[in-house]
């Protein structure tokens, strides 16, 4: 690892950890992506017809990817993902019901479990840690 992000990685592989910084890049991209998105659609309702299917398919695949990825550098499973994103669904673009309160609250645990705290030290089941890769020296094994 040189330290360098593989962003084609980051977004397309739920394999492996991903560190805060990366992460939250890729989640401001796709947001920003799912509002420009809406904006435009939401003008042309024939577009939000004939493309509506396939990019909110790549936007969930893509968000499932990076939230796996950063999950993982937590120590916790990917499945969560799915919560994390049916949460996000119910809130966007604001609370309305008892529902999106509840969706609410679990966002601001996924905020607090994936922003503000750091990732495990050291390796874990996932992989190796993205902020310090082990010296080449330590990963040849005798």
């Amino acid at each position: 690892m040189n330290g360098k992000i593989d962003w084609t990685e980051q977004f397309f592989s739920a394999d492996g950890r991903s560190g805060r910084l990366p992460f939250i890049v890729a989640a401001v991209v796709l947001v920003g992506l799912l509002t420009l998105y809406e904006s435009v659609a939401d003008t042309y309702a024939v577009l939000h017809w004939a493309t509506g299917l396939f990019v909110y398919g790549l936007l969930i695949f893509t968000g499932a990817c990076v939230l796996s990825k950063r999950l993982h550098d937590r120590g916790r499973s990917g499945w969560w993902s799915p919560l994390i994103m049916l949460a996000f669904i119910l809130v966007w673009p604001y609370p309305k019901g008892f529902w999106d309160v509840v969706g609410l609250l679990f966002l601001i645990w996924a905020f607090v479990e994936l922003v503000l705290m750091p990732g495990e030290q050291g390796a874990n089941r996932f992989g190796p840690n993205p902020q310090r890769p082990s010296s080449p020296a330590a990963a040849v094994t005798p």
